[in-house]
């Protein structure tokens, strides 16, 4: 399906302000928050190594043939197209960071989705915390994970980073978090951190959010998984709906001249439809955070946001 269907859109910077005053006392686990998957995909540099947690086989070929491994890489590893800043401006509030230690940096922290990015860690948090400073009625949940070969010390430095940059911005673990009490305090972010180790000596750190992804590169078998899912019901907290496709090395070789963002812009039209009929809420079958790719060329953001005016009994989301 062609961009002329799915517009760059301007967003919503400042959406959370904006919502009616009796969703202000509503734990932010009962809104509907859209998320970018794999959020920093976007500075994917095509020059760097393969993570080591790859297969032994793809590091391999990346040995022998880079010329050829990290180009294919590329195309079904970027995921998103905006930098943070314009990601908050569409309306993102959840942020999926996916951490890594560059093997050929001696100190700086990367981003990594089989291969690493440009921009470092530090970087990119710096411009969330400006972005953070124009918008201070806006709440962000910032996921970090995977940390691939990061040591201890590594995770102690980072944790470090965070408290200094966004300080008295953050929202600790032991409050339930609504708007209201957010703006009354000034709290902007919260900090999902996936190390126990790290959790343990920071208890204002978040648990690892769960992310329900369907492992799949079929837009029906996604909403299949995801109405499994709801049937089980959802968790206590914060949780993850990803409408993200999954491509495995079967699928990649049967198409050898598709992309990640053409296979994801064929299954948004379904995919979106799918998220339009969802509600927000503490019931066992409704949503909170909606996770997608290429969050800037569809209405993915608006549609979500939108979510939140179909509350029918507001009293029973608290």
């Amino acid at each position: 399906m062609g961009d002329k269907l799915f517009p760059v859109l301007e967003g919503n910077p400042d959406w959370m302000s904006r919502l009616p005053e009796e969703l202000h006392d509503v734990p932010l686990w009962n809104l509907a928050l859209p998320g970018s998957h794999d959020t920093m995909s976007f500075c994917l540099d095509i020059s760097s190594p393969v993570l080591r947690s790859e297969s032994f086989l793809l590091r391999l070929t990346d040995l022998l043939l880079p010329c050829c491994t990290r180009p294919c890489i590329y195309r079904w590893a970027t995921t998103q197209q905006s930098i943070l800043a314009d990601q908050g401006d569409l309306g993102i509030r959840f942020f999926d960071l996916r951490i890594a230690k560059n093997p050929a940096s001696s100190s700086n922290l990367f981003f990594a989705h089989g291969i690493y990015t440009l921009l470092t860690v530090k970087e990119a948090l710096k411009e969330l915390a400006m972005w953070l400073e124009a918008h201070p009625k806006e709440i962000v949940i910032i996921s970090c994970s995977h940390f691939d070969t990061m040591t201890n010390e590594d995770h102690v430095h980072l944790v470090e980073f965070i408290h200094i940059l966004f300080n008295l911005k953050l929202c600790s673990s032991k409050n339930v978090p609504t708007l209201r009490s957010c703006w009354s305090k000034g709290y902007q972010v919260i900090i999902s951190y996936d190390n126990e180790a790290m959790l343990l000596e920071h208890p204002e750190l978040w648990r690892a959010i769960p992310y329900w992804y369907a492992d799949t590169p079929n837009p029906k078998k996604v909403i299949s998984y995801l109405e499994t899912q709801k049937l089980k019901g959802r968790p206590a907290g914060f949780y993850v709906s990803g409408l993200n496709l999954t491509e495995d090395a079967t699928y990649v070789a049967l198409h050898p001249c598709q992309t990640m963002r053409k296979m994801t812009m064929d299954a948004l039209p379904l995919l979106l439809r799918w998220t339009e009929d969802q509600q927000p809420g503490p019931e066992p079958d409704r949503i909170n955070i909606v996770c997608c790719d290429f969050v800037n060329v569809s209405e993915f953001c608006s549609i979500v946001i939108g979510l939140n005016y179909k509350l029918p009994n507001l009293d029973s989301c608290y």
